[in-house]
Order: structure tokens, then C-alpha cells, then sequence
């Protein structure tokens, strides 16, 4: 029996070939697709409902007639992990390859599912065929941890820009991305890279400090800042809310009135 390299026994979750997952029914059809990226997002979203994910294992531009591009997509479990080598010096100064040891893990089990799709003679539309439709491993039952699961979407893309501007913490976004949907596989840590990437592109070559300049002057706040003498270096920066400065000025008339009213206690 080939197991493409895999030794089954180091996986829980291999199956025997008379227990192959068969999925191929699935990815049977006449459909004509336009493009080579509306035939993978077709394939990866109807794999995605039955709690597979496929991935894109070879592409070939052709670029000339007599040959057709083509596409293929496989299990993200399909080949055989391929342990790094490291460099070492023995003792006559020989560099020799070794394995790299250490406890590493690994999702590939062989699994022998293939999609191959076509670009059409004399036009640029395209098709899909099933080469193998089993898997030789468990189907998943969460979807969490998987990076095609957990990606977010053009419009979640927006909507948390959106609740930035508003001061929504990361935390309170994903509550509420799966509150509208109850099998949302997008992990905390995916909003928090979305939230620093945002800050990073706003800020661009600015640095901190003319960072909290800049958004102070767009949100009128009042900055007092004081440099040093000798290197003119910034020393101190105080930013107060236009809020704080018209309290601040009302103060004595506050003061003022309590005077008499049976409120002058000074530690009321």
C-alpha cells in the first residue's frame, strides 16, 4: 500500500482504504467558470461546507496554443512533510546535513484528493475535474485554527476600520462578528493584526510623538509642550480634551456659587 511517503501509524485520525472519505460528488459539474480565481474560490468554499480545505498544489500559464493552462487543487493534508536539514561541522571540520531534531508536528498524512482545472480551447473560460475525490483521513468537526476558516472577508475588512474610528476594542469586534454568525472560525489574534496593521499604515514615517500631535490637531485638543534648552529636544507634552480646558475655566464661577448654600465644606 502507498502512502506517499507517510508512515500512517504516526497519525490517529488515518483511515483504511475501504474507509476513504469520498467527496468527490460534490465537485461534479458542467459549470463554465470565467477565470482561474472564481474556479478556486468555487472549489474552496464548497470544501469549506463539508469541513475540508483545499489548497492550490500546481498552477501552469500557458503561453502558447498548442497547450492548455491548468490548475490543481489538493487536501492541505495531501504530501508528505519534508523535515528541514541544518548544517553541522563534525570533528574533521567536514559540513555535513543533519535533521533537525524536536517535537514537530505535522498535517500531512497523503491524503490523495485532486481537482484539476482546465482552461477552455479558444476562449478563456474554464473547467473543473475530479482526478480523486476521497480523503484518507477524518473530517473535521471545528473549524477553528484553520487559516482559510478564520479569513476575514473584504466587508469584515471594513467594518472593523469602521469600529476603530469608533474606539471599539478588538474584543468587543469579534463578539460581534460571531454574533451575526455562529460558525465564525476568526480567531481573536486575526482582529488584533488587522487593528496594528491599520495603525501602522495610518501612521506611515511618522513616529510616535508626531503621531499623538497629529491626531490631537484633528480632534482639537489643546498640546503644551516644552523643549529642552540645551539639546531643543522634547522635555514635556501635556494633551488636554477641550472638555477638561472649558471645566477647567469654569471652575472659580463653580466655587463661586457653593458659597453660602450650606456647601462650603471643604470636604464636600
Amino acid at each position: 500500500m502507498n502512502f506517499n511517503g507517510v508512515d500512517p501509524s504516526t497519525f490517529e485520525e488515518f483511515l483504511e482504504p475501504e474507509e476513504y472519505v469520498d467527496h468527490g460528488h460534490l465537485f461534479e459539474t458542467d459549470q463554465i467558470f470565467n477565470s482561474k480565481p472564481e474556479l478556486v474560490n468555487w472549489a474552496k468554499e464548497i470544501a469549506i461546507k463539508v469541513n475540508t480545505y483545499l489548497i492550490v498544489t500546481q498552477y501552469l500559464r500557458s503561453r502558447t496554443s498548442d497547450r492548455r493552462s491548468y490548475v490543481t487543487l489538493g487536501c492541505e493534508r495531501g504530501g508528505a512533510n519534508k523535515q528541514k536539514m541544518k548544517p553541522v561541522v563534525d570533528d574533521e571540520e567536514h559540513e555535513v546535513q543533519v535533521k533537525r531534531r524536536g517535537p514537530y508536528g505535522t498535517k500531512k498524512c497523503g491524503c490523495p484528493f485532486k481537482l484539476k482545472g482546465e482552461q477552455m480551447v479558444m476562449c478563456e473560460n474554464w473547467q473543473v475535474f475530479v482526478h480523486d475525490g476521497r480523503h484518507n483521513h477524518a473530517i473535521g468537526v471545528y473549524t477553528h485554527g484553520h487559516a482559510q476558516a478564520a479569513k476575514l472577508t473584504e466587508e469584515q475588512l471594513i467594518e472593523i476600520e469602521q469600529f476603530r474610528k469608533s474606539h471599539v476594542p478588538p474584543h468587543n469586534i469579534l463578539r460581534f462578528f460571531r454574533e451575526q454568525n455562529v460558525g465564525c472560525a476568526v480567531s481573536a489574534q486575526k482582529i488584533y493584526n488587522v487593528v496594528a496593521k491599520i495603525k501602522k499604515n495610518r501612521m506611515q514615517e511618522q513616529n510616535t510623538v508626531e503621531e499623538v500631535l497629529c491626531i490631537s490637531a484633528i480632534r482639537d485638543y489643546t498640546v503644551f509642550y516644552r523643549n529642552c534648552e540645551d539639546s531643543n529636544m522634547l522635555s514635556d507634552i501635556v494633551v488636554a480634551h477641550p472638555t477638561s480646558i472649558e471645566m477647567l475655566r469654569t471652575w472659580p464661577y463653580v466655587q463661586h456659587a457653593t458659597v453660602g448654600s450650606g456647601r462650603d465644606d471643604p470636604d464636600w
